[in-house]
Parts: C-alpha cells; sequence; structure tokens
C-alpha cells in the first residue's frame, strides 16, 4: 500500500462522517417536497403555505454562506461544523414540534442558517483531508451525501412520512445531527482554517459576461426544476391517487436515474465537451417536464418520465459547472461560490413561481412553467458561448484546486438541491 493509499484510509471514516452530515441536511432539504401536503393538512394551510419554508430556507443560505466565510473565517472548521449541526439540529426540532405555519417556516429558516454553516464548510474540508492526488475522490465521496438525500432520503422520507407522520422523518434527522455534533469535532480535527478574502476579489468574477450567463443559466435550470419538484405531490395528485407511497416510488425513480444522469454527465463533458452535454442535459428536462402534462394521469408512464427527468436533470451541473471554470481557471473556487449563491435564489423562486403557475393554470401549468424556464437556461447557456470575454479583475490567483474559503467548494446537488 502507497503512502497515498494510506494517508486516504486514514481519512475516509472523516469523509464518511463529513458525507452523512451532507446527506442529513440534503435530505431535510428535499423531503419537504413529498411532506408538503402532509404538513398543509397537520397545520391547516395550504401547500403553497407551506411551500414558502423552502423560500425562506433558500434565501438564508444564499446570504448567509458568504457572510460565514468572511466574518467567521478564522474559526476551526470543525468547531464551525459542529455549531451549524448544533443550529440545523435545533431549527429542525422547532419546525418538527410546531403547530402553526409560522413557527414551521421559523424552524425551517433557522436549519436553514446551520445549513450555510455546514455544507460549505464540509465541502471545502473534504479537499483539505486528502492529498491532491486523491482530492476530487474525496469531494465526490462527500457531495455523494447530497445525491443520495436526493435518491434515497427523500422518497424513503416520504415513505415513512405517509405511514408513520410527516413529524417522524424530522425528528429521526434531528436526533443523528445531534449525535454529528458530537463526533465532527472529536474525529474531524486539526484543518487549517481559512484566510479571509476582500469584497473587491469575491466580486471580481461577475465583471466577465460569459460567467454571468452561466449564472443566469445555474439560476433558471435550478428555478424550473424546482418549481415541479417542489409541487410534485399537486402534480402526480390523479396518478397517485395522493398516496404518500405511489409519490415515494416516483421520488425514488427520479433520484435512482439521477444518480445515473450524475454518473455519465462527467465523462460525457470531457468526451463531447460542456456544450452538447448541456444542450443534451437542459433539452431532456424540457421534454421530460413537457411530456409530463400529457401523463399526469398515469402512474407507470409518470414513472418513467420521472426517471427520463431524473437523468437529465442531474447531468445538468456537471457541464455548466465544467464550463464555469474553464471560463477562468483562475478564479475558479470564487466563481464556484456564486454559482452556489445563484442555485439558491433559483431555489427561493420556485415556490412563488410554482403558487402563480397553480393558481393560472392548475397543476399541469406547473411542468409547462419549469419547461419554460428551462428552456431560457438553455438560451443563457448558449449566451456563455457566444458573448466575448469581459474584464476580469484580479482575483489574487485562486488555485481551483485549493478552498480559500468554505463555500466556494460547491457540493453537487442537488438541483439538487437544496
Amino acid at each position: 500500500m502507497t503512502s497515498i493509499e494510506r494517508s486516504y484510509r486514514t481519512s475516509l471514516p472523516k469523509l464518511l462522517l463529513l458525507a452523512l452530515a451532507m446527506f442529513v441536511v440534503g435530505t431535510n432539504a428535499f423531503v419537504i417536497a413529498g411532506l408538503l401536503p402532509d404538513i398543509a393538512a397537520d397545520l391547516g394551510v395550504s401547500p403553497t403555505e407551506v411551500s414558502y419554508s423552502i423560500t425562506s430556507y433558500a434565501v438564508v443560505v444564499a446570504v448567509i454562506s458568504p457572510l460565514v466565510s468572511i466574518t467567521l473565517a478564522r474559526v476551526p472548521r470543525a468547531v464551525l461544523m459542529a455549531a451549524g449541526l448544533a443550529v440545523f439540529a435545533l431549527g429542525t426540532a422547532v419546525a418538527a414540534s410546531s403547530d402553526s405555519v409560522g413557527w414551521f417556516i421559523a424552524g425551517r429558516t433557522l436549519s436553514g442558517l446551520g445549513g450555510a454553516a455546514l455544507v460549505p464548510t464540509a465541502t471545502a474540508s473534504a479537499a483539505l483531508l486528502a492529498r491532491p492526488e486523491r482530492r476530487g475522490q474525496a469531494l465526490a465521496l462527500v457531495g455523494a451525501g447530497f445525491t443520495l438525500a436526493t435518491a434515497v432520503g427523500s422518497p424513503f422520507g416520504t415513505a415513512l412520512g405517509g405511514a408513520a407522520g410527516w413529524r417522524t422523518p424530522m425528528w429521526i434527522l434531528v436526533g443523528v445531527a445531534a449525535v454529528l455534533v458530537v463526533l465532527i469535532p472529536l474525529v474531524v480535527r486539526g484543518l487549517p482554517v481559512s484566510a479571509a478574502i476582500s469584497l473587491r476579489r469575491r466580486l471580481a468574477p461577475l465583471a466577465e459576461p460569459r460567467i454571468l450567463a452561466l449564472l443566469a443559466t445555474t439560476f433558471l435550470m435550478i428555478a424550473g426544476f424546482n418549481v415541479v419538484y417542489i409541487f410534485s405531490s399537486a402534480v402526480t395528485a390523479e396518478a397517485t391517487g395522493g398516496s404518500g407511497a405511489l409519490l415515494a416510488v416516483l421520488l425514488l425513480s427520479y433520484g435512482g436515474a439521477g444518480v445515473v444522469g450524475n454518473l455519465v454527465a462527467g465523462p460525457a463533458t470531457d468526451r463531447i465537451g460542456s456544450r452538447l452535454t448541456a444542450i443534451v442535459a437542459l433539452g431532456g428536462q424540457v421534454a421530460a417536464l413537457a411530456v409530463l402534462t400529457f401523463v399526469e394521469s398515469s402512474f407507470v408512464a409518470s414513472v418513467v418520465v420521472f426517471a427520463v427527468w431524473g437523468v437529465a436533470a442531474f447531468a445538468i451541473a456537471i457541464p455548466v459547472q465544467h464550463r464555469l471554470v474553464s471560463v477562468d481557471p483562475d478564479s475558479a473556487a470564487l466563481t464556484l461560490g456564486w454559482y452556489s449563491t445563484a442555485m439558491y435564489v433559483g431555489i427561493a423562486v420556485a415556490p412563488p413561481l410554482g403558487t402563480a403557475a397553480l393558481s393560472l393554470g392548475g397543476p399541469v401549468a406547473l411542468p409547462i412553467a419549469g419547461a419554460v424556464v428551462t428552456a431560457l437556461a438553455l438560451v443563457f447557456f448558449l449566451t456563455a458561448y457566444a458573448r466575448r470575454r469581459g474584464p476580469v479583475l484580479p482575483t489574487g490567483g485562486l488555485s481551483p484546486e485549493l478552498p480559500a474559503t468554505p463555500e466556494q467548494q460547491v457540493p453537487e446537488p442537488a438541483q439538487r438541491s437544496l
């Protein structure tokens, strides 16, 4: 066994612990879509009112993550992750014990504060736990926590919520998070703290028109996806008959196929390029959402469409991120930080956009809205190739391989979302 292999094996328990933390936070974010009707019925409000908890969660993450890296740059990473998990557990407990939608949204917002501290810090820590030769594997392993949250956590949480009540999966997440609060400071220690980065350096990538076009692509593709995913219970109500178990099957079909899409997107981007890969993936999401409007009464057909949608949706992020990095490799870390912000802004916009679509045309309008917004994302992506390079302010020679601040390493989400 080489020294590199021994080093990676020594770090593996730490990486798995961080992956579990990502899984917990990701499941908490994604499972709300499946539990939406049960939460609304229990709290005596409409599903659209509950959906605004997703907006508050996403806005908090988008705003607080950069602030955490600026104000808490000198705090040890293990301490920051444990504190984030503690706040996350407290917020989730408030949401799980709430008897009104106001308290539920307040709890979700508080859990978003914890997630804003944990997720980017855990991702950046993954890169520091492995040698350069294994850094990609370390990032993939920790990021897999988010992927599994969509593929497994969300559908099984939905099924458990349907069988034992929507509060049950949330209390389980609180329990796991509480255990991680104790374990992470004990196991993940000795990581170097990050250096503070000035506001000027953070804003530097935004001077490049192609980066702006790609950030618009990210915002639109995430919004288009979540308009349907968040309201999937309404979109598929006729096919599932309102059954939480059948909805869980649809989400499992989506998530399982999404893992395939995520695995295929990387090699495809390397072989045929980010442009063609993104065109196929974005076009696939547009097509899948368009077809969904015609099969909403058939459960079997919906399973197939959700699977196709999952492959396409999970394949989008990699070529977009690849293109972002290739535009200006020296500022890749900062650019990926803005990618994360654009992603969460897209999530935040999806609930009000979905509510508007529902009020205008009912559930059938949701996939139509998602398809239109995704088509706009494709247009912006293509303009990122057509636009000429703009002036790029100096970023201080940041390396795309070494994260300077926590939020600059972005997990494979999810569009994953949330």
